[in-house]
């Protein structure tokens, strides 16, 4: 019903020749802003959580924009601070391709602290607990509750948990 396609026109993946009408953030039409400018305030957490082959430090911070303090709290904000603790290599753990030695939860809690870290002026949450068990779904509502108080939060949801605490609704 246009829910993933909407997203696809926020993040400009479609072609502006392709999508009639205009895409407005602070009154400002995106497709004349630079598309590294419009894409360094958003933040994306999809339904399948993207992880890349490397470090879990790369993972949260592919660019070296943050130091390893704020990496280890963000990490503590989503509760795996304990977990990369547990492991010697901490911060250089290594992440298989796709996260495949992660449970899908942690791989999500990875995507989520990477969003803490960013600190986004809007977040782009696509059913991002759709394949996670109930403890981690409550975990990621509580971060997202608490740690992103001052962005715009669009998110897709199916669960009317989920959207308990938005302050607009839209139904597609």
């Amino acid at each position: 019903a246009g829910k993933s396609s909407l997203f696809k026109g926020i993040c400009r993946f479609v072609h502006q020749s392709n999508v009639d009408g205009e895409i407005l953030i602070d009154n400002v039409n995106i497709s004349r802003i630079t598309l590294n400018h419009l894409r360094s305030h958003l933040t994306v957490i999809p339904q399948q959580p993207v992880l890349f082959s490397g470090t879990l430090g790369y993972n949260l911070d592919p660019f070296n924009s943050y130091s390893n303090e704020q990496c280890w709290k963000a990490l503590k904000d989503v509760q795996l601070k304990q977990f990369v603790s547990s492991h010697s290599e901490g911060l250089q753990m290594l992440i298989a391709e796709s996260g495949n030695n992660l449970s899908v939860g942690q791989r999500q809690l990875i995507n989520l602290a990477r969003a803490i870290l960013r600190k986004s002026k809007i977040l782009l949450i696509d059913e991002a607990t759709a394949n996670v068990d109930q403890k981690t779904d409550d975990l990621i509502q509580e971060v997202i509750n608490n740690k992103f108080q001052d962005q715009t939060i669009m998110l897709i949801a199916h669960r009317l948990n989920t959207i308990a605490n938005c302050d607009h609704i839209l139904a597609m």
